[in-house]
């Protein structure tokens, strides 16, 4: 063991779980929120320009999700194996599972991006956009594609140091492009006089800013796990150990691009101000969501690193401990969307049209989001200890096996409150459907910590006999 690995052990094995994921989830947290607010940045600028340009970036959410798609799979695959190998003490096998899910991850979006060229306008229309949106969509669109390797590397990068629990310099990264994207977006798009292009411009190098910072990260020797050439492997079982690891991240932030094109569809015959206000409506519920998902990004790191390491125990206290945090922050925060629903579509888009069809959904959406803890920390724990089928079933059901049937039927019903109501459906459904696995799963898993190899190798390179570093694990867990 070095020095770096004798630290995260200490600190994945023998550090308090509270205090432990809350020093990686605030950070993460910070991330996810900040990136979240460019978002709603964007979407308050653009909306300045009007409602059909507020609808081109709901219908752009899709292509974005696309591309965050790749960097999800790649980086959950390459975090989810090297949290693990670590926690086994195999640093090398970190460095190539990393090395080999960074390149393949840009390969990927570079190939997706080109496709995306090649088929712009059909491509929007597809995905709900209206005549009037259409021009607008395209302007946007080239930047988004421009952007794409750079959204799918830096996923892979901000993935890889969460699982290190490096998720401090993480956030840098993450949070240093966001700030820059807030400032970009006024001088381009106003000060510049270039409309929607200015925001579409300032996302771009936003993306390629935190891309290279994180990167910096890896090549200055920051992390554990090394990136380079020498180490990507050429064996096609690694490549597809990554992908499978990854597939439910995959399936996740396909499911929602699809149900964001879906609800572009079903909402795309009440016009213009109907696609503005789910557009609004959803970027609101996903920041309110991504606080959850910075906790559960987290726990992730601890969940892999312990499983491996045979800390069972923990593993089932950081569980607890991480959805006991996140319904208190979740509900808090849906509440107050709940309360205040009117001023804050206004914020986006003064439109009585607008405001008339998102305030209703967006009180649903807060409904939702207090069921949604449970249903992400389930997941992400199968996810981050390689029980892939499982989370690849369970990614399915939020936005794809749950939502889609839920969106596509229930308008014909009752309307547009059909569509507005469904992801709080949906939610309980997936909640329901998640339960029985997560039960199971805890029933048939040790209920205390094991000695492990790891624990061998730290008192090899420290001097302390493994059942010390035993006692010292479980006295910390209390």
């Amino acid at each position: 063991m070095n020095e770096k690995e004798i630290a995260q052990y200490e600190k994945l094995i023998l550090r308090p779980v509270d205090r432990l994921i809350a020093t990686l989830a605030i950070p993460t947290v910070i991330s996810m929120l900040t990136t979240m607010i460019y978002n709603l940045v964007d979407a308050y600028f653009v909306g300045r320009l009007g409602t059909s340009a507020a609808a081109a970036i709901g219908i752009l959410a899709s292509v974005q999700a696309v591309f965050q798609a790749v960097g999800f799979m790649f980086g959950q695959g390459s975090g989810s194996g090297i949290s693990v190998s670590l926690g086994e003490g195999e640093q090398e096998e970190a460095s190539k599972i990393g090395s080999t899910g960074f390149l393949w991850s840009l390969i990927f979006a570079t190939i997706l991006a080109c496709a995306g060229f090649g088929v712009l306008s059909p491509m929007l229309r597809f995905l709900g956009s209206t005549e009037t949106i259409l021009p607008y969509a395209r302007t946007y669109a080239i930047f988004i594609l421009v952007a794409g390797p750079a959204m799918a590397g830096s996923c892979v990068l901000n993935n890889i140091m969460r699982y290190e629990g490096k998720a401090f310099w993480a956030m840098i990264g993450l949070v240093t492009g966001g700030v820059l994207n807030m400032i970009g977006d006024p001088i381009f798009m106003f000060g510049m006089g270039m409309g929607i292009a200015g925001a579409g411009l300032s996302t771009a190098l936003s993306q390629y800013i935190s891309f290279g910072i994180l990167l910096y990260m890896f090549l200055s020797g920051k992390t554990i796990t090394r990136m380079g050439l020498r180490y990507v492997s050429t064996d096609p079982s690694v490549l597809f150990r990554i992908i499978r690891r990854g597939l439910p991240s995959l399936i996740r932030q396909l499911l929602h691009s699809l149900a964001t094109a879906a609800l572009n569809i079903c909402a795309k015959p009440f016009g213009d101000a109907a696609i503005a206000a789910m557009a609004i409506v959803g970027r609101v519920a996903m920041f309110i969501g991504s606080t959850m998902i910075g906790i559960g990004q987290g726990f992730q790191p601890v969940s892999g690193y312990n499983y491996g390491a045979r800390k069972y125990k923990r593993l089932r206290e950081a569980f607890f401990f991480t959805w006991k945090v996140g319904e208190i922050l979740l509900s808090s925060l849906a509440i107050l969307g709940f309360l205040f629903p009117e001023p804050i579509v206004r914020l986006f888009r003064d439109d009585p049209e607008v405001v008339l069809y998102g305030v209703p959904a967006l009180r649903f959406q807060c409904i939702a989001l207090i069921l949604q803890p449970f249903s992400v920390c389930s997941n992400m724990l199968f996810q981050s200890i390689g029980r892939t089928r499982v989370a690849s079933f369970l990614s399915m059901l939020r936005g794809g096996l749950c939502y889609v049937p839920v969106l596509l039927i229930l308008p014909r019903f009752i309307g547009f409150t059909g569509i507005q109501c469904a992801q709080a459906i949906a939610d309980v459904l997936t909640m329901a459907i998640t339960v029985p696995f997560t039960i199971y799963f805890f029933r048939h898993t040790s209920a205390e910590n094991e000695v492990a190899p790891i624990d061998e190798k730290y008192a090899a390179a420290t001097g302390i006999h493994p059942e010390t570093v035993q006692s010292a694990a479980d006295t910390r867990t209390k």
